[in-house]
């Protein structure tokens, strides 16, 4: 059985479309796109109230197992599943309770949801990529002092090489405590000797 070659692409609807290459292992996948890849899995496309309905519209991507279509699809080839998920309804703005408990045989129960979750059908994508486009801008550390310039913002080139240098203490490192059943002997007293 020959492995799974999944496309290299900056997203998942370009993973579909157009990818860059495609390739098992991340090794092959960096020669092809150039830099370090990560491994990413997301949806794509839009979602369906049925699974026939999404197996319809993603057909040749996907296996069908439905009579009369009985389509598989090369086990290379096998980079795209079906996922079914709940649709939650919208929130309403302002401040949201918690459902008050309902006592019921001397316990606590949950109050029932007033109707069932909706479930949809989504196309999730599993893909190689590039490992700036999956980088995030880093921030500072919040306890870190950083020198801001009101006319020109960091660059986010320069913030990574700041951020990847090793941390400076703000103070000396304070001495370890001794606890309850540890002792430092008198003829070695730069020793800890555990003590039951």
């Amino acid at each position: 059985m020959s492995a799974v070659r999944y496309p290299i692409a900056a997203n998942a609807t370009a993973a579909l479309n157009a990818p860059l290459g495609r390739a098992a292992r991340a090794s092959d996948a960096a020669v092809l796109a150039g830099g370090p890849v990560v491994f990413a899995t997301e949806a794509a496309g839009p979602s369906f109230p049925t699974r026939e309905a999404a197996l319809d519209a993603f057909a040749g991507r996907l296996d069908d197992e439905r009579p009369g279509h009985g389509s598989s699809i090369q086990s290379e080839d096998r980079f795209c599943d079906l996922r079914e998920l709940a649709q939650h309804a919208p929130s309403k703005p302002g401040k949201s309770h918690p459902p008050p408990p309902i006592y019921r045989d001397g316990r606590r129960w949950p109050a029932p949801p007033a109707t069932a979750p909706v479930t949809i059908w989504r196309l999730s994508v599993s893909y190689w990529k590039p490992a700036e486009a999956a980088a995030p801008i880093l921030e500072p550390p919040p306890g870190e002092q950083t020198r801001k310039r009101a006319s020109a913002p960091q660059d986010p080139k320069a913030l990574r090489e700041r951020l990847s240098q090793p941390l400076a203490p703000v103070k000396p490192q304070q001495p370890l405590d001794v606890g309850l059943f540890e002792f430092r002997p008198p003829e070695a007293p730069h020793l800890l000797i555990p003590d039951e």
